[in-house]
């Protein structure tokens, strides 16, 4: 194999696949980026058997072939030479080795032969769909802070795509939840998505995503299948496993007789949240909201610190209400809201409460109350 190509073409590619690579692996070959020249092109790919990442990338190739290097020490020397380098890359007659030249730098690496290599089959993907760029960033975006972190409860690891008929309209519908917030977001459904099966996308793969969105085209080309799914953005692929579990029937959850509405400047709100629970112990993180007659009183009590008191005007025409929130989950979930207002809707101390930005949003957030 010998190939030459730009150094900014191949940083930018290896920083797109060497992510998925485990910094410790007791396999040695999922440690490594493959690397195939063909025709006018480089393949690079990587994988942690879970999650597969693939990128094709004009090269100019003096020999057709495949070989595998370590990925993070590749990504660390190309990113170390100067910026508009030519870097060449060519297999010598010594079993094992590859000379990475880029001016008058020469590195010998070792290598493993590209048919030790895994491919994570992706077989037959039953729905395929378009999906606007920034649709999907955005039912990513405003879920993934719920995902669970418990791996106990591994189906909440992930966010929850499926789609709804929702009033007569079609959604495509992503949930989280941790079992303390919940985060649901939908946007109509892209042609071709309708009857797919519900799917739980695991946290890595969202992150990968997110990542690889922002230099997206304005779609993303969606595959699914009951146990994979897979990603195209323009020359980048991405192709995960998905969580085999059932995720818990999230409409129980999510409160539909709320009737008191408490309606605050979502920024001043959140500043004086983070405020108020400057105070708190880091294992509470309890902050108390009193509300009556149009004002809102936030209070922090810690045993060892002392307390904090802020008020806030706000709009409330129910009966005085207190009631105790985790401090970061409120601000996670004001965080999301994209008006200038925030809508909370009530029920009692000891019931789920309902955030949104207005009625009929589509976006919602559940959050559990804490004993105050």
């Amino acid at each position: 194999m010998k190939v030459t190509l730009e150094r900014a073409v191949l940083l930018k590619s290896l920083g797109h696949v060497h992510r998925v690579v485990e910094r410790r692996n007791t396999i040695p070959i999922l440690s490594n980026v493959l690397l195939r020249a063909e025709g006018q092109s480089l393949m690079l790919k990587a994988t942690d058997l879970d999650l597969e990442v693939t990128e094709i990338v004009a090269a100019d190739v003096g020999q057709a072939g495949g070989t595998t290097l370590p990925a993070h020490i590749l990504y660390d020397i190309v990113r170390k030479f100067p910026d508009g380098s030519q870097v060449s890359l060519e297999t010598t007659g010594e079993s094992g080795q590859l000379v990475l030249r880029s001016g008058r730098s020469r590195f010998n690496l070792q290598s493993l032969p590209e048919t030790d290599f895994p491919d994570l089959a992706a077989g037959e993907m039953t729905h395929s769909f378009e999906v606007g760029a920034a649709d999907l960033k955005r039912l990513i975006d405003k879920t993934q802070f719920a995902i669970s972190n418990e791996e106990t409860r591994y189906y909440l690891n992930g966010i929850f795509m499926h789609t709804i008929d929702a009033e007569g309209h079609l959604m495509l519908r992503a949930v989280a939840t941790d079992g303390h917030r919940l985060a649901r977001v939908e946007v109509a459904a892209p042609e071709g998505s309708a009857g797919m099966p519900g799917i739980i996308v695991p946290r890595k793969t969202v992150a990968e995503v997110q990542k690889l969105i922002d230099g997206a085209s304005e779609t993303v080309k969606v595959e699914v299948s009951t146990a994979k799914i897979r990603f195209t953005f323009g020359d980048v692929v991405l192709t995960s496993k998905l969580i085999d579990g059932t995720f818990p029937d999230y409409l129980r959850v999510i409160p539909s007789g709320n009737d008191k509405r408490l309606v605050v400047d979502r920024v001043p709100f959140a500043a004086a949240v983070d405020r108020v629970s400057t105070i708190s112990s880091e294992r509470g993180r309890a902050v108390k909201l009193a509300v009556a007659d149009g004002k809102l009183t936030l209070s922090v009590t810690n045993p060892d610190s002392g307390s904090a008191v802020e008020e806030l005007e706000v709009d409330y025409d129910s009966a005085p209400i207190d009631i105790g929130f985790n401090a970061r989950y409120l601000l996670d979930i004001t965080a999301q809201i994209d008006s200038d207002t925030a809508l909370f809707k009530l029920a009692d101390p000891g019931s789920p409460t309902l955030v949104l930005d207005r009625d009929g949003a589509s976006a919602l957030y559940v959050l559990m109350p804490m004993r105050v």
